[in-house]
């Protein structure tokens, strides 16, 4: 790596978790990315790649929605695909201390690219491990476990409220992504986790499948 034999450096996982000889099985699997950096907290001189491997055949996923919202009973679908995505959103201004802020914005200019929904919260943010779970279709909020942790920490599902958003509209794991390719196809999500300086993306796109 071109490390001079007087030069300190630290190798960590992408939540900025430094390897050593204590949790080295733990962290270091197959397929998982590592930083090789000066300092746990040095900033980044470039953008990273990270692949993510999942197994359903990508029908299973792009085509899910479809399945699951033509099949409404014959009530109008956009608005409950629209809520799941809302849903993400309400969970990670959860624990917010201050004020929640939650945007829907529908996107017709073409200078920008195509026509989009987005949804932009002041909440949490993800960790590359959290964004990676939610990339992988069906895997339950009630199981991401360890360094692949959930968005969802420590859940616990709230109390049924009448009339209310309770953030426990996407209970399977699997809303989100059905909802994103039902409206359009593909999805983009940029999340930064509020203690950290790191801003991650993900992209699921139906034309790169």
């Amino acid at each position: 790596f071109g490390i001079a034999s007087d030069e300190t450096f630290v190798i960590t996982t992408t939540n900025r978790k430094e390897i050593t000889e204590d949790n080295f099985s733990e962290l270091v699997q197959d397929g998982v990315t590592l930083y090789l950096l000066q300092s746990v907290d040095q900033v980044l001189p470039l953008a990273t790649k990270e692949r993510i491997d999942f197994l359903p055949h990508y029908d299973t996923l792009v085509k899910s929605g479809m399945y699951e919202y033509y099949a409404s009973e014959g009530q109008n679908p956009l608005p409950f695909a629209l809520a799941e995505l809302i849903d993400n959103s309400l969970s990670a201004t959860s624990r917010n201390t201050g004020i929640r802020s939650i945007q829907i914005k529908l996107l017709f200019d073409d200078s920008q690219g195509k026509p989009a929904v987005a949804v932009i919260d002041n909440g949490s943010g993800m960790t590359s491990k959290q964004l990676n779970n939610w990339a992988v279709y069906r895997l339950s909020k009630f199981t991401r476990q360890g360094d692949f942790e959930s968005d969802h920490s420590g859940y616990v599902r709230p109390l049924p409220v009448p009339r209310s958003l309770n953030s426990d509209i996407s209970y399977f794991g699997v809303g989100g992504k059905q909802a994103v390719f039902f409206v359009g196809q593909s999805a983009r999500m940029i999340s930064k986790p509020a203690e950290s300086q790191d801003v991650h993306e993900l992209v699921l796109s139906k034309e790169d499948f």
